[in-house]
């Protein structure tokens, strides 16, 4: 098959959805199909490229990607954390990818066979339903997360910034602005829903968001969970007896308004002063990591903030752990949503601190991987801790999730399923 996946975060970006598609892709390509990507300039975590990307990526350049992969790179627009700017920069960006693509594959016979559009960009999704249309081409919309529901329970975080405000064509600014606003009041959901019923297959992460798109009368909806790849994901080792006095417990990922961790903060902070020994290391960026770093002083918690660390060093900061940390708000979409580092959280064998409700928490508990607890629950962390500290044999390592990982996330695993997909969207002699 030939391919064209349209996707606003790509490798060599670092995050969930460019681990994701870098595992799809590699064994797509791995089995014999054709894949070309469309995506921005590398510009994410920061909202702006890196001197290195800079030098290395170029808008409207033709890149091989580390897999064999074909990717046009198009527009971005440097923003910061608010959903304003951000929504400017995926409004550009799809804008670029659709004239782009239209020039590349204006022959018939040089067209992908199928359309994959992935969000939590949502113009995304709209290039992909455009170029299906004009091109007669099945369109597969990939629904990330329970997007955009999430966005009306975080609502606008903050105003454009003014550097953003610059660079954007004002017609731009007007459209990502409404759109911004379109989102906090929870308006774009019928039209996001009309632009998922127009593909030949929509596919979520979780069983519960399925449900619900289902509900909404989408329809077919399948899921292809997030996942990892277990040969790059050593088991951990429990710590012999006495090797420290203290609980470890370590945070790995974005910190941001959806975690809520403010609540591990809280809890190490009650129990230094019940003279409970217990350290918290939280590793990664986000918007809230310099509030969470500040409540921990603050508070005089156990607490320690510290700036995201490349990959290949993830593997010391799980030896370091008694146990990991996974969190979510109490917010009704979480219920829906399972966090992808889960997946290699679960693969560690670590015993996991649970701070969730829904799917996720079902994961967990099926996996039998840890301990799950109330979304935000000050007092039952507190709780799960000392009891922790005080027996240390129940945060020992078991195998149990990682046996769950192999049968039900693994990278191969899912990327079988994915193509099962792709073959039954096309029709019934594609072309060759």
């Amino acid at each position: 098959m030939r391919l064209l996946l349209l996707t606003h975060y790509y490798a060599p970006e670092y995050g969930a959805p460019q681990r994701r598609w870098s595992a799809l892709v590699e064994r797509f390509l791995a089995v014999g199909h054709r894949v070309t990507v469309a995506a921005p300039v590398p510009h994410y975590p920061a909202g702006r490229p890196t001197p290195t990307q800079r030098r290395s990526h170029r808008r409207g350049a033709e890149e091989r990607g580390r897999h064999g992969e074909t990717i046009v790179r198009t527009a971005y627009l440097a923003h910061r954390a608010d959903i304003a700017s951000r929504t400017a920069d995926h409004v550009i960006a799809a804008g670029d990818a659709l004239r782009r693509l239209r020039r590349r594959f204006r022959r018939p016979e040089d067209r992908p066979d199928v359309i994959i559009a992935t969000a939590p960009a949502i113009p995304t999704l709209l290039v992909g339903r455009l170029l299906s249309a004009l091109w007669g081409v099945p369109l597969v919309v990939e629904m990330r997360d329970a997007w955009p529901d999430l966005v009306t329970h975080v609502g606008p975080a903050g105003a454009l910034s003014a550097d953003a405000a610059e660079q954007v064509h004002a017609g731009a600014l007007r459209r990502a602005l409404a759109w911004a606003v379109a989102l906090a009041k929870g308006e774009v959901h019928q039209q996001v829903t009309s632009w998922q019923s127009g593909a030949r297959a929509v596919v979520t992460t979780t069983g519960r968001f399925a449900q619900v798109l289902r509900e909404r009368g989408v329809d077919p909806v399948q899921v292809v969970r997030n996942g990892t790849d277990l040969s790059l994901v050593p088991p951990q080792r429990d710590h012999l007896p006495g090797d420290h006095p203290e609980l470890r417990c370590l945070y790995l990922g974005n910190m941001g308004r959806s975690q809520g961790l403010d609540t591990v903060v809280r809890a190490a902070a009650v129990l230094h002063r019940e003279g409970v020994d217990v350290q918290v290391r939280m590793v990664g960026h986000g918007v809230e990591a310099p509030a969470l770093a500040a409540l921990a002083f603050e508070l005089g918690a156990p607490v320690e903030v510290i700036p995201r660390i490349p990959h290949r060093e993830v593997g010391r900061q799980y030896a370091w752990a008694d146990t990991v940390i996974v969190s979510l708000r109490d917010w009704a979409p979480f219920a829906w949503t399972v966090p992808s580092k889960l997946y290699e959280m679960l693969a560690t064998g670590r015993h996991i601190t649970a701070l969730l409700d829904g799917e996720a928490a079902d994961v967990v508990r099926e996996a039998e991987a840890g301990d799950v607890l109330p979304p935000e629950d000050v007092p039952a962390l507190t709780a799960l801790w000392r009891e922790l500290a005080a027996d240390r044999s129940r945060a020992g390592v078991r195998a149990s999730g990682r046996a769950w990982v192999a049968d039900h996330a693994d990278d191969d695993v899912l990327a079988r399923r994915y193509l099962e997909i792709l073959t039954g969207v096309l029709p019934e002699h594609p072309s060759t």
